[in-house]
């Protein structure tokens, strides 16, 4: 949003997905002693279900993916308008919806009804039931999509590329996508927005 109010283009557009946890049983999470996940599929363009330990000996496990219905919408109650509104009018998300409408459904039914997402964790824990697990908690990712409907999976920097000296965002870099949480303490990324600055400014 302040991208497109500094003068860019209205692509990339940050969509809300979130991915909601179950939490393994402590009886069975001294069975997990490192992280399990599966080999990607190409078709799709999210990870898959994994099995991750944590350092208080809990372990998550999950992602889903599912539409958020607000930009910070944890819970299926969580819902505003506007920003729903602002996703589902975005034809980069309408195309992504398309494409994956099967996969897409099937991951709203996990969510819906937990046995269907213990039967993906059976693949890797096949004593697994769903006895053995409950609702986790969620995180929201602020996923970057095109117009044509493909994750942005790299970072993407962008300025106002107008008549110089017209408007504020000739003075702006924004970076539009930042693809994992654990990249904004990277020392290298940092040395490369720096030379970035250095280039779009002219700063030499």
């Amino acid at each position: 949003m302040l991208a497109e109010m500094s003068g860019c283009p209205k692509s990339p557009r940050i969509v809300p997905f979130r991915g909601e946890y179950l939490l393994l049983d402590p009886k069975k999470a001294k069975l997990i002693k490192t992280n399990i996940y599966p080999v990607p599929d190409p078709r799709f363009p999210f990870l898959g279900v994994h099995f991750t330990p944590r350092m208080n000996g809990d372990v998550w496990l999950g992602p889903n993916a599912v539409l958020a219905f607000k930009r910070e919408g944890y819970k299926w109650t969580d819902v505003n308008i506007k920003e729903l509104m602002d996703a589902l009018s975005y034809p980069g998300f309408l195309k992504l919806a398309i494409k994956f409408a099967s996969a897409g459904i099937y991951e709203i039914a996990k969510s819906v009804y937990t046995p269907w997402q213990v039967k993906e964790l059976q693949k890797f824990m096949p004593s697994l039931t769903t006895a053995d697990v409950k609702s986790g908690p969620a995180g929201v990712r602020a996923q970057a999509l095109d117009n044509n409907g493909n994750l942005v999976d790299d970072f993407y920097f962008d300025m106002n590329k107008g008549e110089k000296g017209t408007a504020v965002g000739d003075r702006v870099l924004h970076c539009r996508n930042a693809p994992s949480p654990g990249a904004t303490s990277s020392l290298a990324i940092a040395k490369m927005m720096a030379d970035k600055l250095e280039t779009e400014f002219s700063l030499k």
